[in-house]
């Protein structure tokens, strides 16, 4: 099966085998879908274009005919006030029809696909915190033994970068910000525990793992990914030697149009380190794609 996952600023799908549980391929584009959302309230027609050209080139990689796609999209879409024309223009052109789906749900899939890398690593944590840290919204998943309590808060990586500019404006808002974050945080800490570990998904902690172990976006590989541990104290050492890169440089290392983008996500990464109170977090690379192709092959398969 294909699921595919078109996000506030990537679209990422992945082939799947149910039977195996094997990922037979992938495809990964960056399409920026909330370009200039945060000033019109509404998905631009470069936008729907690009995310049109990137379905139409994944589907002269991948046999889409060989496979049932489910298609799905977040928050942009769901802030988006043109949400319904854009997915029929999306759909008349490509032939595939995608579902908004909310914030608790979305939190569910990527859970989904989290706990079943930890598994893969055999990390066994009896409790963790889950971000995931998107274009256009931030999900907060706590994770308790048999329990789990998700919120999704509309601070993203491309709505901040376009509303406040300057890394330096990011800096002096992200505490107001995320104000709603900190006040979830302090009420299930207080009527629960902390939980044992952090871990973080999407494509701000990717990225800094992936610089730590010295890949460039062409040469990412998500399996070397999965499991590799950042300290708090290494965001802004990576968040420096970012800025410090000649553009050129910046571009090949973190992928064509993120640079601004990744450095606006580790400052709210960071500023999640310090409500959540953790030095180190674990960084997992599967996230609504792959718990999605999850979801949907249980489906098949009962």
């Amino acid at each position: 099966m294909i699921a595919i996952d078109l996000g506030s600023n990537t679209l990422r799908l992945i082939a799947y085998d149910c039977a195996s549980g094997k990922t037979i391929s992938e495809f990964e584009k960056i399409v920026k879908t909330a370009d200039g959302l945060a000033e019109s309230q509404s998905i631009n027609d470069e936008a729907v274009q690009r995310i049109i050209d990137a379905l139409q080139e994944a589907k002269t990689k991948i046999d889409f005919t060989q496979h049932t796609v489910k298609a799905v999209t977040t928050e942009a879409l769901r802030r988006a006030t043109n949400a319904k024309e854009v997915l029929q223009k999306i759909e008349e052109e490509t032939h595939i029809g995608f579902t908004v789906i909310n914030g608790e749900e979305e939190a569910k899939l990527t859970l989904l696909a989290v706990k079943n890398r930890l598994k893969k690593l055999q990390y066994a944590s009896e409790s963790f915190v889950l971000v995931d840290i998107g274009g256009g919204s931030t999900e907060l998943i706590f994770h308790f033994n048999n329990e789990t309590i998700t919120k999704s808060f509309p601070v993203g990586i491309v709505t901040i970068a376009q509303t406040y500019k300057t890394l330096k404006k990011i800096e002096d808002a992200l505490l107001n910000e995320m104000l709603d974050i900190q006040m979830f945080c302090a009420e299930i800490y207080a009527t629960k525990q902390k939980p044992d570990t952090f871990v973080a998904t999407a494509g701000t902690p990717t990225t800094v793992a992936a610089m730590k172990l010295g890949f460039t976006y062409a040469s990412y590989d998500p399996l070397k990914i999965n499991g590799t541990t950042l300290q708090k104290n290494e965001l802004d050492f990576y968040l420096k030697k970012l800025l410090s890169m000649p553009f050129e440089k910046r571009e090949e290392t973190v992928g064509t149009g993120r640079s601004d983008l990744i450095a606006a996500g580790i400052l709210i990464y960071k500023q999640l380190f310090t409500l959540l109170e953790y030095e180190s977090s674990i960084v997992v690379d599967d996230g609504l794609r792959e718990g999605l192709a999850l979801e949907t092959c249980k489906k098949f398969l009962h």
